[in-house]
């Protein structure tokens, strides 16, 4: 997006395996309604974020973080008209189970508990990882990450709620979100998903929308947008990728695709192909990160003050690949 102020880069390190990253810098962006297959912990730097969670609006503004649960619906926008800063990862459930079992007495599948906590201190974890993984210092991320996911277990961390026996809705919910992944690029109407499933259309809306947090068709581009990514990270075009999910063309996924994961379908895939092309990295001498003060370790660095990565200019401040529209 030329001249919006807005970048974005979503990539993966190797040695953080199951955990994506994300640094962007949004002012007009909006994600629609979806979820993750992962945890989010992004950690806000300046501005603010406002996203619906749990039936209302949450906001979080500059020291804190946006904890969503994987699969769990929700949205995000600007809370202030300079938009938002921040840096986010997004670790596996087997990522955080791990760490939880390990460092927590949680019992059961580990989970947030609030959507929105207040810590800088964490905040500044979570911008080290993304720094130490740009340095190719895989011993400073990977510990980074799991401090901070242990300190987020541990003030805001607890068992995920055991899913309900499914009720007579949530079973015909089920059995069409089966019909939609086995039809994914020719689903049927609502009116004859409803008549083969045995049901009406506005019942089998309220039981979808009850089970799964958004109607069909809002789940169905969700779902679309989750397997055009597992589609480009295996190598297929997005062009290709977009048919083959169901979009009508390249334009129509990138469109959606922005809207929920942050960036286009080509600088996704490019991100993954660079991690999958990079030979071994040299890593930074470990004393150049004990040397450093707590508080220079731990703090997320102002835009101004950022070391700039190779082939990054300092002005005006970038943070990887731009973010091409994306904005509905």
């Amino acid at each position: 997006m030329a001249g919006s102020g807005e970048r974005a880069r979503h990539w993966r390190y190797t040695e953080l395996p199951g955990v994506d990253l994300l640094r962007a810098r949004y002012i007009r962006k909006t994600f629609v309604r979806h979820t993750h297959e992962n945890f989010v912990i992004a950690a806000i730097a300046d501005g603010a974020e406002v996203f619906h969670h749990g039936g209302s609006d949450v906001y979080a503004g500059a020291g804190a973080l946006a904890l969503v649960n994987p699969d769990t619906p929700h949205t995000g926008r600007a809370g202030v008209p300079e938009g938002w800063r921040y840096g986010a990862v997004y670790p596996s459930p087997d990522v955080v189970a791990a760490i939880a079992a390990e460092t927590t007495s949680i019992r059961g599948t580990p989970g947030f508990v609030s959507p929105v906590l207040d810590d800088p201190y964490t905040v500044g974890l979570v911008h080290q990882v993304l720094r130490a993984a740009d340095e190719g210092n895989a011993l400073a991320a990977d510990t980074l990450l799991r401090v901070a996911v242990t300190r987020l277990l541990r003030l805001n961390g607890g068992p995920l709620p055991q899913r309900a026996v499914p009720t007579a809705g949530g079973r015909v919910a089920a059995r069409a979100r089966a019909v939609l992944e086995d039809r994914m690029a020719d689903p049927p109407t609502l009116e004859q998903l409803a008549g083969d499933l045995g049901t009406s259309p506005f019942a089998l809306l309220r039981a979808f929308r009850g089970t799964y947090g958004m109607p069909p068709h809002t789940w169905l581009t969700d779902a679309r947008v989750r397997r055009a990514r597992q589609l480009l990270d295996a190598g297929t075009a997005p062009a290709e990728a977009a048919v083959a999910v169901g979009f009508t063309d390249q334009p129509h996924l990138n469109r959606h695709f922005a809207r929920i994961v942050g960036v286009p379908p080509g600088a996704y895939q490019r991100e993954r192909k660079n991690v999958q092309d990079a030979g071994p990295r040299l890593l930074l001498p470990s004393d150049t990160w004990q040397n450093r003060s707590l508080q220079k370790t731990y703090a997320p660095e102002r835009e101004e003050n950022r070391t700039p990565m190779p082939g990054e200019s300092r002005t005006p401040p970038s943070y990887g690949t731009p973010s091409e529209s994306g904005s509905p």
